[in-house]
């Protein structure tokens, strides 16, 4: 027996009758089922997104290049690695990864945002494997990778812990996994939640639950108690000068932990 969520089977675990994939919420991914067509769409639902795309991408790119020695300055830097980018919405990380030499597989619990990111591949002509599934079922899958990028979805998780375990089994010995998220405080609430969704109107109301956010200290323990090492904890912050996001010491709101296993 199965359930479908978004088009996309779960098998039922026999002995309560649940998903399998427990970190899964039905509504969080048909949230964003129904605006997958906007993922590309630089002034659409997705416009923050694409703002934040080059900080966080130049943070990847040297965070995995030092640790691979690699030279971060080369056209593809990571070519022969492999990266998941699990919860891949419509590829905004997995096709510049592909540039970089990656090997990516983008894996989405919605068919939609899966539909969506295998076409805008296609269209330029970039080679990634899309699949819609979860990390539980790629890490009973026996999957892994040397880089696993787990961006903006912790937040979206229905059981932070579940998925954080699946997550780090998808990651080789020897590999690095980097979470991006938000803190729990009262200046994400006033800017992430507020601001964002209902003064500024950057992001669709609803897009985030505040009470989902986590603190770098939380999340650092919780991927600790999977086996990981925490490497680094790095801020992100907007500067309403340059209209722009950057790298800083400061981890109120955006934050970003790069783990090894």
């Amino acid at each position: 027996m199965a359930v479908y969520i978004d088009g996309v089977r779960f098998p039922l675990n026999p002995r309560n009758g649940m998903a399998d994939s427990a970190s899964i919420d039905p509504a969080e991914v048909a949230k964003f089922s129904a605006i997958a067509a906007e993922w590309w769409d630089p002034t659409g639902k997705f416009a923050p997104l694409h703002k934040f795309n080059p900080v966080r991408l130049a943070f990847i790119r040297t965070e995995a290049a030092a640790h691979f020695g690699r030279d971060a300055r080369s056209l593809r830097p990571l070519e022969g690695l492999s990266l998941l980018d699990i919860g891949c919405g419509g590829g905004l990380l997995s096709e510049p990864m592909t540039r970089l030499g990656f090997a990516v597989t983008g894996a989405d619990a919605s068919e939609k945002n899966i539909g969506t990111a295998k076409a805008h591949a296609a269209q330029s002509g970039l080679e990634i494997r899309y699949r819609a599934t979860t990390a539980e079922v790629l890490a009973a899958e026996g999957a892994s990778f040397d880089v696993v990028l787990n961006m903006e979805v912790v937040e979206h998780v229905a059981d932070v812990s579940a998925y954080l375990g699946a997550c780090t089994e998808l990651v080789k010995p020897g590999g690095i996994t980097v979470v991006a998220t938000m803190n729990k405080t009262l200046k994400s609430l006033a800017l992430a939640k507020i601001g964002a969704e209902y003064i500024l109107g950057w992001l669709p109301r609803g897009t985030h639950d505040w009470n989902r956010f986590i603190s770098p200290t939380e999340l650092s323990v919780s991927l600790e108690e999977t086996g990981l090492t925490i490497l680094k904890t790095q801020g992100v912050s907007f500067d309403p000068l340059a209209w722009d996001w950057k790298l800083s010491s400061d981890v109120d709101v955006n934050y970003m932990v790069v783990a090894r296993r």
